[in-house]
């Protein structure tokens, strides 16, 4: 079965945006670029990736899942056309090539695409999005970022206190200060 992948960079604090969808404070430039994108080519927009000479393989990540606000934030029709791009709105259109704009519950959407064939669903943001999708995440990639803003968009948007258990699978420090740390989820026994 496919997992939902939530793969973010984040402040120290557990922002992924200023206050105002503001991200352009998260290093770009640095050591943990390389390992990033070499892991995480699937990530990249495409016309960054072909600019970088970077290969798209589709090997990680065939799917990626936005809410409109994390979509309309490069200014691109179709940021990432190498996937297969749903993007969450209940009153917001788009036409782009690979792209689908849903008013679908996102539970359902999930559920649905897990059981499809396929590499991993990566859930690109935005925190609100996260707080519903919840309980569907099987791993978190965390790229933590040597920041601090103090206000922004959290990580997992207003999503109510209820503690759930992750476990580390690998964590790369760089000298940047960028910490890339994979979690899965704990599953309870059965």
């Amino acid at each position: 079965m496919r997992e939902l992948v939530y793969y973010a960079a984040v402040t120290l604090d557990g922002f992924i945006a200023g206050p105002d969808g503001e991200f352009d404070a998260f290093l770009v430039e640095g050591d943990h670029m390389e390992g990033i994108n070499a892991r995480f080519a699937d990530t990249l927009p495409t016309v960054a990736a072909e600019a970088l000479g970077i290969d798209q393989r589709r090997e990680v990540f065939d799917t990626v899942l936005m809410g409109w606000n994390t979509y309309t934030v490069g200014g691109l029709d179709s940021p990432y056309r190498h996937l297969r791009q749903i993007v969450f709105s209940r009153t917001r259109t788009a036409d782009a090539e690979n792209l689908e704009v849903t008013a679908e519950d996102p539970v359902s959407v999930v559920r649905r695409l897990k059981q499809e064939e396929g590499a991993g669903i990566w859930l690109c943001g935005g925190g609100a999005l996260a707080a519903v999708l919840a309980d569907e995440i099987d791993r978190l990639v965390l790229k933590r970022q040597p920041l601090l803003f103090g206000a922004g968009i959290p990580l997992f948007g207003d999503r109510p206190y209820r503690p759930e258990r992750f476990d580390a699978v690998e964590t790369v420090a760089y000298g940047s200060g960028v910490v890339v740390t994979e979690l899965q989820r704990r599953r309870a026994a059965t």
